[in-house]
C-alpha cells in the first residue's frame, strides 16, 4: 500500500473541490460549454510549462515515467470523451441553473458512479466498511444538497449534474486502466483534446469568450483544479484502485462546499453541520480499512511507475535510482498475503 497514494488523492480533491464555487463567479461571464473549453485548455497550458521547465533544468531522470502504448488508445479515448468533454459540460451547465454549494455537494455522486462502475462492470472487490463509508458520503451529499428554503432540488440542474457524475464515474475506470502510464502525458492529451473540442463546440454555437482577466482566471483555475488535480488523481488510481479512489475523492464536495459558503452570496444552511459529520465518519471508515488474504502474482514483465519500498519492487539499479520511476521490469511468480488495494498489483476480485 503507497501512503503517499492518501497524500494524492486528498490533494487532487482539494483542488478539484474548488472548481465549483470560483466556476460559477466565472460562469457569470462566460458561457458553460466555453468555460469548460478553457478549463481543459489551461490544464494543457500549465502542464506544458511545467514539462518544459523540467526538461529544461534537467531534473528528468534517465528512468522517466512510463510513456502510452497503442493499446491504451481506445482507454484514454474514453476517458477524453467522458470526463473531458460530456462531464465538464453538463456540470457547468447544471451550475448555471443551481447554487454553487448545492453543485459542490452533489459532486460527492461522483464517489458513488465510480465505485458501482469499478464494482459491477470492472470487478474490483469491496469490504463492508468501504461500502459502508460510500453510503455515509453519498448520504451526506444528499443530505446537504437539500434546500430548506425552496423544500425542493431544481431537478434541470440537478439531473445534469448527475449526467456529469457518470461521466466522470466512467472516465475515473477508464482511466484506472492507464494510470500506471506518465500521468502529466495523460492530463496533457486530455486537455489538449477536450478544451479544442469544447472550445471548437463553442464558437460554433456562436458563444463569446471574453478577452481579458476573466480568461486567464479560467486559465488558472484549469491549470490547477484540472490539471495538476488529474494528475494527482491518476497517479492515487494507480495504487488505490478505482472504488477507493473515488470514495477518497467524495472530500472534495465538501472542500467545495465550505468555499462555496466562504465566496458566494449564498446564506449558510442548518443542514450543513450534521452533514459534515456523515462525511468525516466515511472518511474514518475508509482509513480504518484493512484487506489481506492469501493471493497469487503470475509472472509480468512490464513498465510503470513504481518505488522499491511497497513490497512488489525489490529490484535496484547500479547508477542508486530511488523513488518514484518507471522502466521496463519483471515479477516473477510469487504467493504471499499481506495487506493490499486493488492497485496495478492486486487487481483479483473475489
Amino acid at each position: 500500500m503507497n501512503k503517499r497514494a492518501y497524500f494524492d488523492v486528498i490533494a487532487s480533491a482539494v483542488l478539484f473541490g474548488l472548481s465549483a464555487p470560483l466556476s460559477k463567479i466565472l460562469i457569470r461571464d462566460i458561457a458553460p460549454v466555453a468555460l469548460a473549453g478553457l478549463l481543459y485548455a489551461g490544464a494543457f497550458l500549465g502542464l506544458s510549462f511545467y514539462t518544459v521547465g523540467k526538461r529544461w533544468s534537467g531534473r528528468e531522470s534517465a528512468h522517466s515515467a512510463a510513456t502510452l502504448r497503442k493499446k491504451d488508445i481506445p482507454w484514454l479515448a474514453g476517458s477524453i470523451f467522458t470526463g473531458g468533454i460530456g462531464g465538464p459540460i453538463c456540470l457547468l451547465l447544471g451550475l448555471a441553473r443551481i447554487s454553487g454549494t448545492s453543485v459542490s455537494l452533489l459532486l460527492n455522486l461522483e464517489g458513488l458512479a465510480t465505485a458501482l462502475i469499478a464494482v459491477l462492470v470492472f470487478r474490483e472487490n469491496a469490504g463492508r466498511r468501504i461500502w459502508a463509508a460510500l453510503g455515509l458520503m453519498t448520504c451526506a451529499g444528499i443530505f446537504l444538497s437539500w434546500d430548506p428554503g425552496r423544500g425542493r432540488f431544481e431537478i434541470a440542474g440537478s439531473l445534469l449534474v448527475l449526467a456529469a457524475m457518470v461521466c466522470w464515474g466512467l472516465d475515473n475506470n477508464f482511466t484506472r486502466n492507464i494510470a500506471d502510464r506518465d500521468p502529466v502525458l495523460i492530463a496533457r492529451i486530455k486537455g489538449l483534446v477536450s478544451g479544442v473540442a469544447s472550445l471548437g463546440l463553442a464558437l460554433l454555437l456562436g458563444l463569446k469568450i471574453p478577452l481579458d482577466a476573466t480568461l486567464l482566471g479560467a486559465l488558472v483555475l484549469g491549470a490547477f483544479s484540472y490539471g495538476i488535480s488529474l494528475v494527482l488523481y491518476i497517479r492515487a488510481l494507480a495504487h488505490l484502485g478505482a472504488f477507493r479512489a473515488g470514495a477518497f475523492f467524495s472530500l472534495a464536495p465538501f472542500i467545495g462546499a465550505i468555499v462555496s459558503l466562504a465566496v458566494l452570496p449564498e446564506p449558510a444552511r442548518w443542514v450543513f453541520a450534521p452533514g459534515a459529520v456523515l462525511m468525516a465518519l466515511g472518511v474514518v471508515l475508509m482509513v480504518g480499512e484493512d484487506h489481506a488474504h492469501h493471493h497469487r502474482h503470475e509472472r509480468l514483465v512490464h513498465a510503470h511507475d513504481h518505488g522499491h519500498r511497497d513490497g512488489h519492487h525489490g529490484h535496484g539499479h547500479e547508477d542508486g535510482t530511488a523513488g518514484l520511476h518507471a522502466h521496463e521490469h519483471e515479477h516473477e511468480e510469487t504467493e504471499h498475503i499481506h495487506v493490499h488495494w486493488p492497485d496495478i498489483h492486486h487487481r483479483h476480485g473475489h
